[in-house]
């Protein structure tokens, strides 16, 4: 919130107080405590009846430097909070030079100096990246007596703010006002379903604010060279992150709050929805699967919307019975006649209506109000209660009825909802609704991804989620939400995506064609590349199905394609998924992620990277016009072999069987041989794309191993003229893997087994051999 009237005055009713100066430092086992009164203190007399900030510093892991600034320390603890993982061997190092106190961490240092005016510098080699200052610790009165914690850090010349969650306004946050508040919003407001109390910039660090309940963030919004936060509490701590990359930041902001899992590779097929509303059965659902079929579009999951259940019973976690009065024989049949994975969808709501409206009120596992009645409302399910996740026989009962579904045969659960939740209420554990607020979501998530990775193994479990908060990246995959049916929601949608990306979240996805409305054939045609260009793709809609024929033969043609193009990238696909799993870094990223040294990559926002080496630009256009920036280098279009020349801005048209998909300079793009399913062998008979490495380097190219698959480790070298590629682990019991193809993107050359394809030579190694090198005539 803003506290200030601009630069001299503070708003009416607000009283403000920051610290000054230090009075005192303490060094103690690691941690650095300052002592910083509100005013200038010169004589004994203004010790009195003026606030003394308890200002802790410290780090929790290299490179990470925490700060909790505290006016009054007598308030009692109330949870929820987040479950931060520290490095228990990390050391950090304090050290003194006169008045000069400096906390160093990794190559993160920060500077204070006790006999200067207040001011906490964060540094790098020597450099300056943030600093509070004058105004950068503090809290603030209101008229009403409600306490602030705040902070501000300055912002340098030309410096950008990224993140803060899955949000769909503009894609870099300077002189946004942003509050951390879950709120089923759709995608075309300033509310967001999954709130991150977490930034980064262009200047080599990020922020994390270690507060569950609402942070209202005012980014070059109050103070134009400043970001605020404040919370409502006597205490505010926040993680000052170094990189320096934006890769590194994630890297340890992810080490802190948990690590995405890796979703299962059935779950990266095509999910086709029953969409919201519509009139479905049996019957639909086979039409619907054998349609799929006979157009030649492979299909991995179906997905059963709400009505799958009785309506206003929501959640009963039965099955209608007068809709699907064999539900175990018709998952049976889509599963093991068509091959197919279910999911179903849930929310953590129960419906007065429910019958186990009353066996959760009777065991008392529903939220309740302060007079002990149980909380309800209208809104959604006629008298709809939550279950309470802070109690643990409703936790596991939630659960229970959970895998009662799992012994069914479905697979995973779209978990709906968990953004509106009230604070007029008392949690079973005591905890403070308004923390419980956001983090309502977590607990959520977590049940029902605890079910799944029980029930079906490790790297089993998937979710389609909505809403989260920090730490959720842990239980993928989370999609965008309710959007409109146009192009103008497509791209917000991808905003909303890249930012959650840089939010820490590996795995994302949205509803392919929009949600709300129906999309005109163009538009869906357009939303299906890039959903099938997306870590997860699934088709589905509000009140009118998803299924390609209904637009046109065209967007079955597309659908197909891409779906098999998708499938042939597996092999590409699940290494990226693997950097998310280890490092934090998301499968689609942000242009800024892989080109930091690239000023004109810091604000895009309608295209992205896919992995390290794909660029993908959606069209955004009826009729196939598209702008988009291409990094220097030489780069090669994916589908049709062109080469594209960078650094610059292209203007190009594409019909609806294309679009700007671009092979990085120097890459080597594995492509599966098969492409009727994500899940096969991709390690056998794959081809490698080799795109004009430049002399002297060496690419190593890892095929995951897969559900009892072997996988496999190629290095791709130039030497001069010479290009080899070897396969490094072909040993004992993998030989008969073999064939496996290079095929050299954009250059004539000569090689033994070589032929000419319409983008270039391909060579092909025979089983057993381990080998196969290339020697380049000229460049194409």
């Amino acid at each position: 919130m803003k506290f200030t009237d601009g630069y001299w005055l503070m708003r009416e009713g607000i009283q403000a107080s920051y610290a000054s100066e230090i009075a005192e430092a303490r060094v103690d086992d690691g941690r650095l405590t300052l002592y910083a009164p509100v005013r200038r203190v010169e004589e004994r007399g203004h010790t009195l009846n003026s606030p003394l900030l308890t200002v802790e510093c410290w780090s929790p892991a290299e490179g990470v430097i925490g700060i909790r600034s505290t006016h009054h320390a007598g308030a009692a603890a109330h949870g929820p909070d987040f479950a931060l993982r520290t490095d228990p061997d990390h050391t950090t190092k304090i050290t003194r030079d006169g008045s000069l106190l400096e906390l160093t961490s990794g190559e993160l240092s920060l500077r204070v100096d006790t006999a200067a005016p207040w001011c906490l510098d964060f540094t790098s080699e020597g450099r300056v990246l943030t600093s509070a200052g004058s105004r950068g610790t503090g809290f603030a009165l209101t008229g009403d007596g409600h306490h602030h914690s705040l902070a501000q850090l300055s912002l340098g010349v030309g410096e950008l703010v990224y993140g803060l969650g899955e949000r769909f306004t503009p894609f870099t946050r300077n002189g946004q006002t942003v509050d951390i508040w879950q709120a089923d919003g759709g995608t075309a407001s300033e509310q967001a379903y999954k709130n991150i109390p977490f930034h980064l910039t262009n200047r080599g660090y990020g922020v994390f604010v270690n507060h569950p309940g609402q942070v209202s963030y005012e980014i070059g919004s109050e103070a134009v060279g400043q970001v605020q936060f404040s919370v409502e509490d006597q205490a505010l701590e926040y993680y000052v992150i170094h990189g320096p990359t934006p890769k590194d930041i994630l890297d340890r902001y992810t080490a802190l709050t948990g690590r995405p899992a890796l979703p299962p590779a059935w779950s990266f097929g095509l999910w086709l929805s029953t969409s919201f509303t519509t009139s479905y059965d049996e019957e639909t659902v086979n039409r619907f699967v054998r349609g799929m079929s006979e157009r030649g579009i492979p299909l991995g999951v179906f997905h059963f919307d709400c009505f799958w259940m009785r309506e206003y019973q929501w959640c009963d976690f039965t099955w209608d019975p007068d809709v699907f009065p064999d539900p175990e024989g018709m998952l049976r049949r889509l599963k093991d006649e068509q091959g197919l994975r279910v999911s179903v969808w849930i929310n953590p709501y129960i419906g007065q209506k429910s019958p186990l409206f009353t066996e959760a009120m009777r065991h008392g596992y529903l939220v309740r109000r302060a007079d002990g009645d149980v909380w309800q409302w209208d809104l959604w399910q006629a008298g709809m209660a939550l279950v309470d996740f802070t109690n643990p026989e409703a936790r596991e009962w939630y659960a229970g009825k959970l895998r009662g579904l799992v012994a069914q045969g479905v697979d995973c659960f779209k978990t709906d909802f968990g953004e509106r939740i009230p604070t007029d209420v008392v949690w079973h554990d005591g905890s403070d609704p308004e923390r419980m607020h956001n983090y309502y979501t977590q607990l959520y998530n977590e049940t029902v991804f605890e079910v799944l990775s029980e029930a079906r193994g490790a790297g089993e479990a998937v979710l389609f989620a909505r809403s989260a908060t920090a730490g959720g990246q842990q239980f993928p995959v989370h999609w965008g939400g309710d959007c409109e049916s146009h192009f103008g929601a497509m791209a917000e949608s991808l905003r909303g995506g890249l930012s959650l990306g840089l939010s820490g979240f590996g795995f994302w996805s949205h509803d392919i064609g929009g949600f709300e409305g129906t999309p005109t054939p163009e538009v869906f045609k357009r939303w299906v590349q890039f959903g099938l260009l997306s870590s997860h793709s699934r088709l589905h809609g509000s009140r009118s199905y998803r299924v390609p024929w209904d637009f046109d033969e065209e967007a079955v043609a597309v659908t197909r394609d891409f779906t098999r193009l998708k499938h042939r990238l597996m092999p590409y696909l699940f290494r990226a998924a693997q950097q998310a799993q280890e490092r934090g870094t998301p499968v689609m990223r942000a242009m800024l992620l892989e080109f930091p040294q690239d000023p004109a990559c810091h604000t895009l926002d309608r295209q992205y990277m896919l992995g390290d080496d794909l660029l993908v630009a959606p069209v955004f256009s009826a009729d196939g016009a598209v702008d988009y920036y291409v990094p220097e280098g030489t780069w090669t279009h994916l589908l049709s072999g062109e080469r594209v020349d960078g650094p610059g801005w292209r203007r190009e048209r594409y019909g609806f069987d294309s679009l700007p998909l671009l092979a990085r300079p120097g890459s080597v793009i594995p492509f599966g041989e098969s492409d009727d399913s994500a899940v096969y062998d991709w390690g056998h008979g794959v081809t490698l794309r080799v795109h004009a490495p430049a002399d002297g380097t060496v690419t190593v190219t890892q095929i995951p191993a897969v559900d009892g698959f072997a996988g496999a480790t190629f290095r791709t070298r130039r030497d001069g003229d010479v290009i080899a590629v070897e396969c490094e682990n072909v040993g004992e019991g993998k030989r008969d893997r073999a064939p496996w193809q290079v095929l050299l993107v954009g250059i004539e050359a000569t090689g033994e087994r070589s032929e000419q394809t319409a983008l270039g030579t391909l060579l092909t190694a025979a089983p057993g051999v381990t080998a196969v090198s290339a020697v380049l005539m000229e460049q194409a």
